[in-house]
């Protein structure tokens, strides 16, 4: 498979790569992406959402009920609802309250106290137009047979391109209520079970979709086609029956019974790895949408055209990534990275991404063996770029618009488990991540912290080498007189990383290596040794005299 046409397939799901020039954020990504005095004092408990479309001229009118806790005192508190939406009032106490754009977010005067300890509500109202113009998590599209096709997805550009919410990722709602009214004979599936179908009497109906379990913002989702079929299955898991619920276009039914026999198999996988489904009360579902895919909670969208690998075609350029569906592999792994643990910053985005395209190679090692799935990432490798930092800034919106958060990420991890050496400790790892931080919003230091205090191994250098910096550790060696010296460049002070190499050039790896940065040295029983690294390590080698 051509490397171009990869990239090219690339361009549909991932963000604009970076350039490595300097970023500049603005004054409104520090409102987007800060918990600041008018967001810290509350805290989100239930989100009553209730959306009308018209797909007749784009445009959304609605109101969302929040409830909250009170915190500490406060006189004014921080809404967000991007441009070119409006809020027409928000009401607290029957009360019409004072409310202040600046640019993407509103600032709303409090009249009455806000006493700690106490839970409070208010109704935000809002109308506008949508997904007109680039950049936009709304997609107004037209299925083959030329019927309205509705659909979200705004990780990266947040809720708030469509909904009125505190869109600050580590704020999130204990449960939501999702009412999404539609023109007859159109269908909405969004995220949780469906509680109510209300037809109403202008020709629309309104159907009402209720999530039981913690919520983050960028999971919430719209799908509406009149030509939406459903049909379901059971999965009999570790937290007892899961429904399974499809909802494929009605020509699609049979070739999606099928290709969606795969998600039994993915989620014994995922459970044996990462600890049972997250969401049993809230069920699973795969929904079609017009777009490749997105890991809505407990509705994930799929877009993969029920074709193996991505769209067709392999990520690895290994053959490995055609035995299986990619939508269904990757964002179905989000459920446990990404929606049952959740980046409380956006900069920390790679806790969600790294960890999902790792869980690819898990999957093929549940399906073929370890050794496939190695080669799986070894072979997604060569989509590195090395173009900036995984981690991006921290206070303010930036999820990094580089793709290496998925390809590098995931091969760290794979480097961390080597480390490890002791795959049944690595997986009680992962499970136990899934465990300790079970609907939480987590800091990627959380995350580090918690491997390597369970690992029994300060893996730190290691995640900062490969997180916060562009560089690939280089090995350096020289031999002289049965003797191997070495040591760790182009890494951060410190970098411990153990590496596993040969010493005739083949793929018997037998000897381990501690490098530091400084040169160390151990007799080694031959005169020319043929040094090679393990290909599980991205790392460098460079032979010096």
């Amino acid at each position: 498979m051509k490397r171009a046409a990869i990239m090219l397939a690339l361009s549909v799901l991932l963000p604009a790569l970076g350039n490595g020039q300097a970023r500049v954020f603005t004054h409104a990504d520090t409102l987007w992406g800060t918990n600041g005095a008018a967001r810290s004092w509350w805290d989100v408990v239930f989100y009553d959402l209730r959306v009308r479309l018209s797909s007749e001229d784009s445009t959304i009118s609605g109101a969302n009920t929040v409830y909250y806790d009170v915190v500490s005192p406060a006189s004014q508190l921080q809404l967000d609802l991007r441009q070119p939406l409006e809020i027409d009032s928000v009401v607290q106490d029957g009360a019409t309250l004072a409310l202040r754009r600046d640019g993407d977010a509103f600032f709303v005067t409090l009249p009455t106290e806000q006493r700690p300890g106490t839970r409070r509500r208010f109704t935000v109202y809002y109308h506008g137009k949508v997904g007109l113009t680039p950049p936009t998590a709304f997609i107004w599209a037209r299925d083959s047979l030329n019927a309205p096709w509705i659909a979200t997805s705004d990780e990266d550009l947040g809720a708030s391109t469509w909904w009125p919410l505190k869109d600050y990722p580590g704020d999130e709602p204990d449960s939501q209520r999702i009412a999404i009214t539609v023109s007859d004979p159109i269908i909405d599936v969004s995220n949780g079970r469906l509680r109510n179908t209300t037809r109403n009497s202008d020709g629309t109906t309104t159907y009402e979709w209720f999530v039981t379990e913690p919520l983050n913002s960028y999971a919430v989702a719209i799908n509406a086609n009149q030509h939406y079929v459903h049909w379901s299955d059971v999965y009999h898991g570790e937290g007892g029956d899961l429904t399974l619920d499809y909802w494929p276009l009605s020509y699609h039914l049979d070739v999606s019974r099928k290709q969606f026999q795969q998600v039994k198999t993915m989620l014994q996988c995922y459970e044996h790895w990462f600890g049972p489904y997250p969401w049993y009360p809230d069920g699973y579902k795969l929904i079609e949408t017009p777009y490749l895919g997105m890991e809505h909670q407990s509705g994930i969208a799929y877009g993969n055209r029920y074709r193996a690998g991505y769209l067709g075609q392999d990520l690895s350029g290994t053959g490995v990534g055609l035995q299986w569906d990619y939508i269904i592999v990757h964002e179905s792994a989000h459920e446990w990275f990404g929606n049952n643990i959740s980046a409380k910053d956006h900069a920390d985005m790679w806790v969600h991404e790294s960890f999902a395209m790792y869980a690819e190679d898990l999957f093929t090692e549940c399906q073929q063996n370890k050794a496939a799935g190695e080669r799986y990432l070894i072979g997604v490798r060569a989509h590195v770029r090395n173009d900036l930092p995984i981690v991006g800034h921290y206070g303010v919106h930036d999820v990094p618009p580089s793709s290496d958060r998925y390809f590098k990420g995931s091969n760290m991890l794979m480097m961390i488990r080597e480390v490890i050496g002791d795959d049944e400790k690595w997986r009680g790892i992962l499970r136990g991540l899934n465990q300790t931080f079970r609907h939480k919003t987590v800091s990627g230091q959380d995350v580090e912290e918690y491997i390597s205090r369970e690992a029994g191994i300060d893996l730190s250098r290691i995640f900062a080498q490969y997180l916060t910096t562009t560089q690939i550790p280089v090995l350096e060696y020289r031999i002289a007189d049965s003797t191997l010296a070495y040591h760790w460049t182009n890494c951060v002070p410190g970098f411990d990383m153990p590496v596993r190499v040969s010493l005739d050039g083949s793929a018997n790896y037998t000897l381990w290596l501690h490098p530091l940065d400084k040169w160390r040295s151990q007799r080694i029983g031959t005169a020319q040794p043929v040094v090679k690294v393990d290909d599980r390590f991205y790392v460098l080698i460079k032979h010096t005299e």
